[in-house]
Formats: C-alpha cells, structure tokens, sequence
C-alpha cells in the first residue's frame, strides 16, 4: 500500500494506492499504468472510479500511473496495473503466496530519512533478520542454527537496480561504454589527421595569400572557419543518428516488449559531451596547423612548398594512423569473439528439438476453472489439438524448457536424514502431460514414460534427467528408488518410473541441474501443512501448450485460437510463438552485444580506411612534383606505387604490432561475456 509513497510517485489522474488498501478486507483496487490507460482504455478518464475485471474478479480503479514510470524494474514487459498485496489472496484463494510464510519472492524496497546512518541501519536490520529466522524451523533445524548468525542484510542503492540488474547488465554496459569511447576516439583522430594533413596541403595556397597582402588573421580565420563549420555540420548529423540508434539499440535489447520500459531518448549529458568532444577535436586540429600555416614565408609561394620529400611534419599524421589502426584491430577482435560466442549458445545442443513446435501460453485460472475441471479440459485440448492435420505430439506442461521460469525442492530420497544447510539437495521440478518428452524429441533412456496407468489413485510417479540419478543416487539403478520434497515425512512420496536424457532446463549457460517431472494426472494429497497443500493444488494449473507438427500449416496461429476458442470461448491465448523464439529470448543481450560490437568495429575499420586513404592522398599530392622527377629520371611506375605502399604498410603493421597483444589483453576482461570462447 505505501509503494507509491515509497519510490516517490503521484498519480496521474485519481491517486494511488495507501495502506488503507493494503489491509485485509479491503475492497480489491489497483492503479493502471499510462501506456496501459492509453492502449486498452483509450485513454478514457472516466476510467478512474470505474470496476474492471482480473480473471473474473471485479477491481475498483483507484487512478492512472504518470507517464514514464514502469515500476522498480527495468524488464521487457512493464506491468501493466499494480494492485496491494493484501488482493493477492482475491485472485489466488487458498492457493494465495501470502499464506507460505517462508516463501522467497518479495523485495523489500526502503526510503532512509535524511541523515541516517547506513552502516548503523544494517546492523539493526541484520540483527531483526537473524532473530526471526532463529523462530522458523525451515532455517533453524538440522544445523542450521550455527549459520544464522552469518546471515546479514546489505542496503543497496536503488539505482543499482532490483533483482540482480547491475550484476546481469553491468559488464556488457560497461563494454559498451568503452567501445563506443574507443569509436568516438577513432573518429576524433580521423578529423584530427584529415585537417591536418589537408591544412598541410594548403601551405602553398597560404603562401599565395599572404605574398598577396593577407593578413595572418585572416588566414587563421578562413581555416579556422571552414573547420568549425564542418564540425557543426557532423555534430548536427550525429545527433539524429544517436536518436535514431537509441531507438534501434532499445528495440534490440527489448524485441518482445509491448510497452518499451525505457524511453529512446539519448542522454542529454552524453549527447552534450559527444558534441562537444566532436565540436573541439575540430576547432583545434583546425586552430594549430592555421596557425602554423599562417607563418608560410612568401618565397615559398615561388620556390614551391610541395617540392619536398618526406619531412617532420607528417610524423603527427602518421602516428594518428598507427592510433586508429590498433584500436580498429581491438573492436574487431571483440566483434569477432562476440559474434562467435553468440553464434555457441544459440547452436549448442539444448537436449530438445524446436523446430516446427510451436508455443501456446494460456490461463485456465485466470477464467474460472477449479482444479476439479482441469483434467477434462487438458483431455480436450490433447484430443482436439492431436486430430489437426500434421499434428505429431501436443503436450502440456506448467514451465517450459528455457522458459525462464522453474520450481524447485529440497529432495530427500528415502532412507536419507534431513539434509543439513550446506548439503546440496536442491532439484528442478516441473509437471507435464503424458506427451511432453515426446513432443521435445527427449528420449527415455531408462525405464517408462508417462502413461494412461498413472492415475489419481495410483502410486506417485515421476520421470527424472540423468543428472538427478547421478545426484542422488549415484553408481545405483535409480528406476523404482522412492524420494520426497521439502520433509523427512514425504521421502517415500515418489517413485521413479523412467530417466530420460538430460536438457537444459533455464540456464543455457551453465551445466545441467537435477530435474524431474509429475504427470498432471497426479496429486498429492499427504502434505499435512496448508502451504504445501495450497503449492500442490497450484502446481495442477498449466500454462503452456505445446505443439509439435510433422510439418506446421501457414496459418498455425489463427489454426491454434480458432481450435482453442471451440474449446472454451472464454480461454485466453496469452501468448503464441514458435518454440526457436522463445528460445532465442534467452540471447536478446548476448545479440544485443554482438550486433553492436560488430556495428562499432565496422565503423572502426571504415574510419581508419578512409583516415588512412585521406592521409596518403595527401602526401601523394605533397609529393607530385618529386614524383615527376623521379619518373623523369627513369623510375617506373612500379616502383613509384611501391614507394607510396610502403609509407602506408609500415604504419599499418605497427598498428598491427599495436593491437593484437592490445586484442588479447580486451577479450581477457571479456571472458564473462563468452561463451566457448577462448
């Protein structure tokens, strides 16, 4: 009730919640968010005071969230409405989080008072968390007590972001940063070289004008000019493709998102800094070799400037040459392990098959069903979607593989004691229909599948992964073991009826964890405490369908709502995609980099090519008429190109000898961000 007030933020239109909606019995309201007013509601003031419905339970609205705020997060899909947690229960029942007392799933957000002491505010913090863990035997026994006192709370900046986000995005930003600064210092020593050498080519021209009267001052502000103007005209470029590229980058980093959580807006800061750095690099590259050139001596216009051979003053240019060729070679180094890194996770073997299956995300809660009427609608939907054409497999199942989502269990196989806080007891679980395995291409590799034998009455069964076997029931036949989850008093509760070949579950980066499955057609009954009954109703809900085809029509989407709608009209398609995209989700980051890194190091490679042809060409101009000369002597063409070549090779090779141990030192504080990629 007190969220609002918390972060800071008013409302829109009508208000927001209070404490007074955050007690029991009050009557269910929630606040809208602004792009959700705007999108569904239409904008419609009259919204405010007005009952909607949340799967079939009437909602007061109490007011309109401002524009910009997406809640405490930043993710791909924003709510949509808030409502108090004293309303969970309204949606949930007796199935309701707020009756699991040792359920993890709340972030406790804080406002300190101005003046208080953080480090004092930790210690009393800590200590109110040690004694109530102290009064919960889920942390207190077998063991646990002697790691209470180790239990501390740390206060964490807002900024820094709920749930992990600095840690999750920090090095790619951080990368991100240092790439784009590592192109914009290319692009400076690009204008810098190109002026300076063009500045160079001008010292005859200068020479004219001053034996012709010019003064110095108005040599200096001619250069000086053309230089600022240039700078302005890129910089103004610059700023419609920095607004053009956020709205691309946002896009990338959030490719499902409904309600962009982040508006596309450049930093004005950043943009203020870049236009400045660009603007400057400008006046001063423009300013110096003006300055210089304004001491061209009059004799020089007769004697001619450009007569020379190599000289001193080509050594800047030349270094800038070296400086964009080395950094060049550190951003294509990246793209490349970037590029090769992403191409490892999205073809590494996953353990299940996606092609041609298809994703149905619906909500039989959401519309009223009870968990008595669950069986024969998940029968309907097996029989209706099975007599499709093409169809090969359709299965339902509550979490899918490299969804994002999971359970999870203390295992304790029979006969074992209750396992201490540091043993490592912790199993995926999921519940699927008969089906599932088959419609993943996930073979048994020992014992039975799910079948029609396993029934309300029959005895608990479930199918385990390989490493679950090799977990808890190491160098032993794991078919018939019997274990349970959460209690000594349930070890016996369930016996394994199959192995089948381990997948990748949620982490496509790490190695697989144990994980076992329920059939749908089972229920258990023994648990004695209401939470672990009311997760046990929970757990019969499913949410997904999926669908696997011999070979998918074209129109499988509008195929798929019309054969669920002959179902039950009233059932919501919340989400439909193909399987390889839902799987690619996991990734959108990982592409996010690669495609960037790969964007900055093509631009790198561009900038110092055309540095580099720019500053030649001058230098071939300086050198035309010894050019003429050498030829007039006898030089063939040949060995005039080799010359040049030659100016142009060595600065490249010792941009080269530059970069590559610069390359190797990069992807070293890249290894977080690889994937099989030394």
């Amino acid at each position: 009730g007190n969220y609002f007030a918390t972060l800071g933020v008013g409302a829109y239109a009508g208000r927001v919640l209070s404490e007074n909606d955050d007690t029991p019995g009050a009557a269910p309201t929630l606040v809208l968010s602004y792009k959700t007013w705007q999108a569904d509601f239409a904008g419609d003031a009259g919204i405010v005071g007005s009952t909607v419905y949340v799967q079939t339970h009437p909602f007061v609205v109490a007011g309109i969230a401002p524009p910009g705020f997406f809640g405490d997060r930043i993710i791909s899909n924003p709510p949509d409405f808030w409502m108090p947690l004293a309303n969970e229960p309204v949606l949930e029942g007796a199935n309701s989080a707020l009756k699991g007392v040792d359920e993890l799933w709340l972030y406790p957000l804080g406002r300190l008072r101005p003046g208080t002491n953080v480090q004092a505010l930790q210690a009393k913090l800590s200590v109110a968390l040690q004694q109530w863990l102290t009064t919960r035997p889920t942390y207190a026994d077998h063991g646990g007590t002697a790691l209470i006192p180790r239990q501390h709370v740390v206060l964490a900046p807002a900024g820094g972001g709920i749930q992990r986000l600095q840690q999750q995005t920090g090095t790619g930003l951080r990368m991100m940063m240092i790439l784009s600064t590592v192109v914009l210092l290319i692009a400076c020593a690009n204008i810098a070289n190109l002026l300076l050498a063009r500045c160079t080519a001008r010292r005859a021209d200068v020479a004219v004008r001053i034996a012709l009267g010019a003064s110095r001052f108005r040599v200096i502000r001619e250069i000086l000019t053309e230089s600022v103007l240039l700078s302005l005209m890129g910089g103004a470029a610059g700023l419609a493709v920095a607004y053009a590229g956020s709205y691309t980058m946002l896009t990338l980093a959030f490719p499902t998102a409904r309600n962009m959580p982040v508006q596309a807006l450049p930093s004005t800061a950043v943009l203020a800094f870049t236009f400045a750095v660009s603007v400057l690099t400008g006046i001063v590259f423009g300013t110096v070799p003006a300055w210089l050139a304004s001491y061209a001596q009059p004799v020089d216009a007769l004697r001619g400037v450009n007569r020379s051979t190599a000289d001193r003053s080509s050594l800047p240019q030349r270094i800038l040459i070296v400086f964009q060729v080395a950094l060049s070679m550190v951003l294509l180094a990246g793209a490349l392990l970037m590029t090769k890194s992403l191409r490892n996770l999205e073809h590494q073997n996953f353990g299940i098959t996606t092609a041609n299956r298809y994703v149905v995300s619906i909500d039989p809660k959401g519309v009223g069903y009870t968990v008595d009427r669950l069986p024969a609608l998940y029968q309907q939907i097996e029989d209706r979607f099975t007599a499709l054409p093409g169809m090969a497999n359709v299965s339902l199942v509550r979490y899918i593989p490299l969804g994002g989502n999971m359970w999870g269990s203390c295992v304790i196989p029979q006969g074992h004691a209750t396992p201490g806080p540091k043993d490592p007891c912790f199993a995926a679980w999921d519940r699927a229909s008969t089906r599932f395995l088959d419609s993943l291409g996930v073979p048994i590799v020992r014992g039975r599948n799910f079948s029609t034998r396993d029934t309300a009455t029959s005895q608990q069964v479930v199918l385990v992964n390989q490493a679950f076997a090799r977990h808890f029931f190491p160098n032993q036949d794991p078919i018939g073991k019997h274990f349970g989850v959460g209690s000594i008093q349930y070890s016996g509760a369930f016996e394994i009826a199959g192995v089948f070949a381990d997948f990748k579950m949620t982490d496509p980066r790490g190695e697989v964890r144990p994980l076992f499955f329920r059939p749908l057609s089972q229920q258990f009954h023994g648990y004695k405490e209401p939470d672990a009954d009311a997760a046990e109703k929970s757990s019969m809900y499913l949410n997904f369908i999926i669908l696997d085809f011999v070979q998918a029509p074209a129109d499988v989407e509008t195929l798929t709502r019309r054969t669920l709608a002959s179902i039950d009209p009233n059932i919501p398609v919340m989400h439909f995609s193909p399987y390889d995209v839902e799987v690619a989700g996991n990734f959108n980051q990982d592409r996010l980099l690669a495609r960037l890194t790969s964007g900055f190091g093509a631009l790198a490679l561009i900038l110092a090519s055309v540095g580099l042809y720019g500053v030649m060409s001058y230098f071939v101009v300086r050198r035309t008429s010894e050019i003429g000369i050498r030829m007039a002597l006898g030089a063939a063409r040949s060995s005039v190109v080799a010359m040049m070549l030659r100016g142009a090779l060595w600065q490249i090779l010792v941009g080269l000898g530059i970069g590559i141990p610069a390359a190797l030192i990069a992807g070293h504080f890249m290894a977080s961000l690889l994937y099989g990629v030394k």
